[in-house]
Protein backbone atom coordinates (compact mmCIF):
# COMPACT_ATOMS: atom_id res chain seq x y z
CA UNK A 1 0.00 0.00 0.00
CA UNK A 2 1.14 3.51 -0.64
CA UNK A 3 0.34 6.86 0.86
CA UNK A 4 -1.96 9.31 -0.91
CA UNK A 5 -0.25 11.01 -3.81
CA UNK A 6 0.25 14.73 -4.19
CA UNK A 7 -2.87 16.61 -5.24
CA UNK A 8 -5.31 14.14 -3.64
CA UNK A 9 -6.51 16.32 -0.77
CA UNK A 10 -10.27 16.70 -0.22
CA UNK A 11 -11.82 19.05 -2.73
CA UNK A 12 -14.95 21.12 -3.01
CA UNK A 13 -17.13 20.87 -6.09
CA UNK A 14 -19.94 23.06 -7.39
CA UNK A 15 -22.84 21.46 -9.24
CA UNK A 16 -24.86 24.62 -9.80
CA UNK A 17 -25.46 26.07 -13.24
CA UNK A 18 -22.68 28.34 -14.56
CA UNK A 19 -24.83 31.39 -13.85
CA UNK A 20 -25.12 30.37 -10.20
CA UNK A 21 -28.82 29.64 -10.58
CA UNK A 22 -30.17 26.28 -9.56
CA UNK A 23 -32.20 24.47 -12.21
CA UNK A 24 -34.71 21.63 -12.29
CA UNK A 25 -32.86 19.92 -15.13
CA UNK A 26 -30.95 16.68 -14.68
CA UNK A 27 -27.21 16.99 -14.02
CA UNK A 28 -25.18 17.25 -17.20
CA UNK A 29 -24.69 13.80 -18.69
CA UNK A 30 -21.03 12.76 -19.01
CA UNK A 31 -21.57 9.02 -19.45
CA UNK A 32 -21.52 7.00 -22.64
CA UNK A 33 -24.62 5.12 -21.46
CA UNK A 34 -26.34 7.99 -19.62
CA UNK A 35 -28.81 8.81 -22.44
CA UNK A 36 -30.59 5.48 -21.84
CA UNK A 37 -31.35 6.43 -18.24
CA UNK A 38 -32.36 9.94 -19.28
CA UNK A 39 -34.70 8.51 -21.92
CA UNK A 40 -36.43 6.35 -19.30
CA UNK A 41 -36.89 9.38 -17.05
CA UNK A 42 -38.20 11.36 -20.00
CA UNK A 43 -40.79 8.70 -20.82
CA UNK A 44 -41.80 8.54 -17.15
CA UNK A 45 -42.39 12.30 -17.02
CA UNK A 46 -44.40 12.24 -20.25
CA UNK A 47 -46.61 9.46 -18.93
CA UNK A 48 -47.10 11.31 -15.64
CA UNK A 49 -48.03 14.53 -17.45
CA UNK A 50 -50.44 12.69 -19.75
CA UNK A 51 -52.15 10.90 -16.86
CA UNK A 52 -52.42 14.16 -14.90
CA UNK A 53 -54.10 15.87 -17.87
CA UNK A 54 -56.53 12.96 -18.34
CA UNK A 55 -57.41 12.78 -14.63
CA UNK A 56 -57.93 16.54 -14.37
CA UNK A 57 -59.96 16.65 -17.56
CA UNK A 58 -62.13 13.74 -16.43
CA UNK A 59 -62.76 15.47 -13.10
CA UNK A 60 -63.74 18.74 -14.79
CA UNK A 61 -66.12 16.92 -17.14
CA UNK A 62 -67.74 15.13 -14.18
CA UNK A 63 -68.11 18.38 -12.24
CA UNK A 64 -69.74 20.11 -15.21
CA UNK A 65 -71.97 17.18 -16.18
CA UNK A 66 -73.33 16.59 -12.69
CA UNK A 67 -73.34 20.20 -11.52
CA UNK A 68 -77.10 20.08 -11.01
CA UNK A 69 -77.18 16.82 -9.07
CA UNK A 70 -78.98 17.14 -5.72
CA UNK A 71 -77.42 14.09 -4.06
CA UNK A 72 -74.25 12.07 -4.25
CA UNK A 73 -74.14 8.74 -6.05
CA UNK A 74 -75.32 5.93 -3.81
CA UNK A 75 -72.88 3.34 -5.13
CA UNK A 76 -69.84 2.86 -7.32
CA UNK A 77 -71.83 2.91 -10.54
CA UNK A 78 -73.15 0.24 -12.87
CA UNK A 79 -71.34 -2.99 -13.69
CA UNK A 80 -70.63 -1.56 -17.10
CA UNK A 81 -68.99 1.57 -15.71
CA UNK A 82 -67.00 -0.45 -13.19
CA UNK A 83 -65.74 -2.76 -15.93
CA UNK A 84 -64.83 0.26 -18.08
CA UNK A 85 -62.82 1.89 -15.28
CA UNK A 86 -61.03 -1.36 -14.41
CA UNK A 87 -60.24 -2.00 -18.06
CA UNK A 88 -58.92 1.53 -18.51
CA UNK A 89 -56.78 1.23 -15.35
CA UNK A 90 -55.35 -2.11 -16.47
CA UNK A 91 -54.60 -0.81 -19.96
CA UNK A 92 -52.88 2.26 -18.51
CA UNK A 93 -50.85 0.09 -16.14
CA UNK A 94 -49.68 -2.21 -18.95
CA UNK A 95 -48.72 0.66 -21.25
CA UNK A 96 -47.01 2.90 -18.70
CA UNK A 97 -45.41 0.39 -16.35
CA UNK A 98 -44.80 -2.11 -19.12
CA UNK A 99 -42.83 0.42 -21.18
CA UNK A 100 -40.73 1.48 -18.19
CA UNK A 101 -40.19 -2.14 -17.09
CA UNK A 102 -38.95 -3.24 -20.50
CA UNK A 103 -36.66 -0.22 -20.77
CA UNK A 104 -35.27 -0.73 -17.26
CA UNK A 105 -34.68 -4.43 -17.79
CA UNK A 106 -32.87 -3.68 -21.04
CA UNK A 107 -30.56 -1.20 -19.31
CA UNK A 108 -29.84 -3.63 -16.47
CA UNK A 109 -29.10 -6.45 -18.91
CA UNK A 110 -27.02 -4.44 -21.40
CA UNK A 111 -25.19 -2.05 -19.07
CA UNK A 112 -25.55 -2.00 -15.30
CA UNK A 113 -25.34 -5.75 -14.61
CA UNK A 114 -23.29 -6.56 -17.69
CA UNK A 115 -19.87 -6.74 -16.02
CA UNK A 116 -18.57 -8.77 -18.96
CA UNK A 117 -18.06 -5.48 -20.79
CA UNK A 118 -15.33 -4.15 -18.46
CA UNK A 119 -14.07 -7.67 -17.73
CA UNK A 120 -13.34 -8.39 -21.40
CA UNK A 121 -11.98 -4.96 -22.41
CA UNK A 122 -8.17 -4.87 -22.03
CA UNK A 123 -8.27 -1.09 -21.60
CA UNK A 124 -10.49 -1.27 -18.49
CA UNK A 125 -9.34 0.75 -15.47
CA UNK A 126 -9.97 -1.00 -12.15
CA UNK A 127 -10.40 1.02 -8.95
CA UNK A 128 -10.94 -0.16 -5.38
CA UNK A 129 -12.73 2.35 -3.16
CA UNK A 130 -12.80 2.37 0.64
CA UNK A 131 -15.55 4.64 2.03
CA UNK A 132 -14.99 6.41 5.36
CA UNK A 133 -16.79 8.94 7.47
CA UNK A 134 -16.40 11.24 5.53
CA UNK A 135 -14.25 10.68 2.50
CA UNK A 136 -13.56 8.39 -0.45
CA UNK A 137 -10.23 6.55 -0.47
CA UNK A 138 -9.37 5.14 -3.89
CA UNK A 139 -6.71 2.59 -4.85
CA UNK A 140 -5.24 1.92 -8.29
CA UNK A 141 -2.99 -1.03 -9.07
CA UNK A 142 0.46 0.09 -10.20
CA UNK A 143 2.54 -1.24 -13.07
CA UNK A 144 2.52 -4.76 -11.60
CA UNK A 145 -1.27 -4.88 -12.17
CA UNK A 146 -1.95 -6.23 -8.65
CA UNK A 147 -3.71 -4.53 -5.75
CA UNK A 148 -2.28 -4.05 -2.25
CA UNK A 149 1.34 -3.97 -3.39
CA UNK A 150 3.98 -1.25 -2.85
CA UNK A 151 3.35 0.55 -6.16
CA UNK A 152 -0.39 1.02 -5.60
CA UNK A 153 -1.61 4.58 -6.11
CA UNK A 154 -3.92 5.81 -3.35
CA UNK A 155 -5.90 9.06 -3.49
CA UNK A 156 -8.47 10.77 -1.28
CA UNK A 157 -11.60 12.29 -2.82
CA UNK A 158 -9.80 12.38 -6.16
CA UNK A 159 -10.70 9.88 -8.88
CA UNK A 160 -8.91 10.07 -12.21
CA UNK A 161 -9.91 7.99 -15.21
CA UNK A 162 -9.27 8.01 -18.95
CA UNK A 163 -12.15 9.15 -21.15
CA UNK A 164 -13.70 6.62 -23.51
CA UNK A 165 -12.58 3.61 -21.46
CA UNK A 166 -14.62 1.33 -19.14
CA UNK A 167 -13.99 2.07 -15.46
CA UNK A 168 -14.72 -0.85 -13.12
CA UNK A 169 -15.25 0.11 -9.48
CA UNK A 170 -15.35 -2.22 -6.48
CA UNK A 171 -16.03 -0.68 -3.09
CA UNK A 172 -16.50 -1.36 0.60
CA UNK A 173 -17.02 0.73 3.74
CA UNK A 174 -14.99 0.80 6.94
CA UNK A 175 -17.77 2.09 9.19
CA UNK A 176 -21.38 2.71 8.10
CA UNK A 177 -23.34 2.38 4.85
CA UNK A 178 -22.36 5.04 2.33
CA UNK A 179 -23.84 5.71 -1.11
CA UNK A 180 -21.27 6.11 -3.88
CA UNK A 181 -22.86 8.41 -6.42
CA UNK A 182 -21.69 9.87 -9.72
CA UNK A 183 -24.75 11.94 -10.67
CA UNK A 184 -23.28 13.03 -14.00
CA UNK A 185 -22.72 9.36 -14.91
CA UNK A 186 -26.09 8.10 -13.61
CA UNK A 187 -24.27 5.76 -11.21
CA UNK A 188 -25.25 4.90 -7.63
CA UNK A 189 -24.14 1.94 -5.52
CA UNK A 190 -23.98 1.29 -1.77
CA UNK A 191 -20.69 0.89 0.07
CA UNK A 192 -21.39 -1.64 2.83
CA UNK A 193 -19.08 -2.83 5.65
CA UNK A 194 -17.89 -6.40 5.03
CA UNK A 195 -19.22 -6.64 1.49
CA UNK A 196 -17.65 -5.80 -1.87
CA UNK A 197 -20.13 -4.15 -4.26
CA UNK A 198 -19.28 -3.19 -7.81
CA UNK A 199 -20.38 -1.14 -10.77
CA UNK A 200 -18.90 0.32 -13.94
CA UNK A 201 -19.21 3.37 -16.15
CA UNK A 202 -17.51 5.07 -19.06
CA UNK A 203 -16.75 8.77 -19.43
CA UNK A 204 -17.90 10.12 -22.77
CA UNK A 205 -15.42 12.99 -22.79
CA UNK A 206 -12.79 14.77 -20.72
CA UNK A 207 -13.90 16.94 -17.82
CA UNK A 208 -14.35 17.22 -14.05
CA UNK A 209 -17.47 16.13 -12.17
CA UNK A 210 -18.73 15.51 -8.65
CA UNK A 211 -18.38 12.39 -6.53
CA UNK A 212 -21.09 12.42 -3.85
CA UNK A 213 -22.51 10.31 -1.03
CA UNK A 214 -26.28 9.89 -1.35
CA UNK A 215 -26.76 7.84 1.85
CA UNK A 216 -26.93 9.80 5.12
CA UNK A 217 -23.84 8.61 6.96
CA UNK A 218 -23.47 10.88 9.97
CA UNK A 219 -23.09 14.47 11.08
CA UNK A 220 -20.60 15.41 8.35
CA UNK A 221 -22.38 13.60 5.53
CA UNK A 222 -22.60 16.88 3.62
CA UNK A 223 -18.79 17.04 3.46
CA UNK A 224 -18.37 13.66 1.78
CA UNK A 225 -17.66 14.97 -1.70
CA UNK A 226 -14.88 14.60 -4.21
CA UNK A 227 -13.96 15.01 -7.85
CA UNK A 228 -13.84 12.65 -10.77
CA UNK A 229 -11.52 13.83 -13.53
CA UNK A 230 -11.72 12.26 -16.96
CA UNK A 231 -8.41 12.74 -18.75
CA UNK A 232 -7.05 11.87 -22.14
CA UNK A 233 -5.44 8.41 -22.33
CA UNK A 234 -1.98 9.98 -22.53
CA UNK A 235 -2.55 12.32 -19.58
CA UNK A 236 -3.98 9.53 -17.47
CA UNK A 237 -1.05 7.20 -18.22
CA UNK A 238 1.44 9.95 -17.34
CA UNK A 239 -0.35 10.70 -14.06
CA UNK A 240 -0.53 7.04 -13.04
CA UNK A 241 3.13 6.47 -13.89
CA UNK A 242 4.32 9.41 -11.81
CA UNK A 243 1.92 8.63 -8.95
CA UNK A 244 3.17 5.03 -8.90
CA UNK A 245 6.77 6.26 -8.69
CA UNK A 246 5.86 8.46 -5.72
CA UNK A 247 3.99 5.59 -4.08
CA UNK A 248 7.02 3.31 -4.23
CA UNK A 249 9.16 5.99 -2.56
CA UNK A 250 6.62 6.56 0.22
CA UNK A 251 5.75 2.91 0.86
CA UNK A 252 5.79 1.88 4.53
CA UNK A 253 5.48 -1.85 5.20
CA UNK A 254 4.77 -1.18 8.89
CA UNK A 255 1.72 0.96 8.17
CA UNK A 256 -0.72 -1.93 8.64
CA UNK A 257 -3.84 0.24 8.55
CA UNK A 258 -2.91 1.39 5.06
CA UNK A 259 -2.92 -2.16 3.62
CA UNK A 260 -6.66 -2.36 3.07
CA UNK A 261 -6.72 -3.54 -0.57
CA UNK A 262 -8.21 -6.87 -1.61
CA UNK A 263 -7.83 -9.38 -4.44
CA UNK A 264 -9.91 -8.19 -7.37
CA UNK A 265 -13.30 -9.92 -7.58
CA UNK A 266 -14.23 -11.20 -11.03
CA UNK A 267 -17.86 -11.85 -12.09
Amino acid sequence: MSTPVEGSAPVSTDTEAPSGLKTLALPENASTHGPRIDALLGWSHRFEAGLAVIALGWMLIAVWRFRGARRAASDGGTKRSIAFVLGLALTTFLIVDGTLLVGSEGYLRDVLWNLQVPAEDPRTVRIEINAHQWSWEARYAGEDGRFNTPDDVVTWNDLRVPAGVPVWVQLVSTDVVHGFSLPHFRVKVDAIPGRVNQTWFQAEREGTWEVACYQHCGTSHYRMRGELRALSSEAYAAWLREAGRQALQAYDADDVAAHWGWDWRTP
